[in-house]
């Protein structure tokens, strides 16, 4: 039984090695379409956090807007009294 089990690893070792060394190399179109994809990549992540700063400004701008608002609400009231 353990023949055969060893028989069995030496054969699937043996099919795993034939694949040619060359199939993992890539082709220059290759290199160049996984660059432009990479690229590609990065823009949209430097996009989507640019989008994210500006929400965060705009949200910050409307919260100082508001407590400006509020604090000169406040003070009419004091000096209307």
């Amino acid at each position: 039984m353990k023949r055969i089990a060893v028989f069995m690893l030496l054969v699937l070792l043996s099919f795993t090695c034939l694949a040619p060394a060359h199939a993992q190399r890539l082709t220059p179109e290759q290199n160049a379409r996984q660059s432009r994809k990479a690229a590609k990549k990065q823009q949209k992540m430097l996009k989507k956090s640019a989008k994210q700063q500006r929400k965060a400004m705009k949200r910050s701008e409307k919260s100082s807007r508001k407590a400006t608002k509020k604090a000169n609400r406040d003070l009419q009231k004091r000096r209307g009294r």
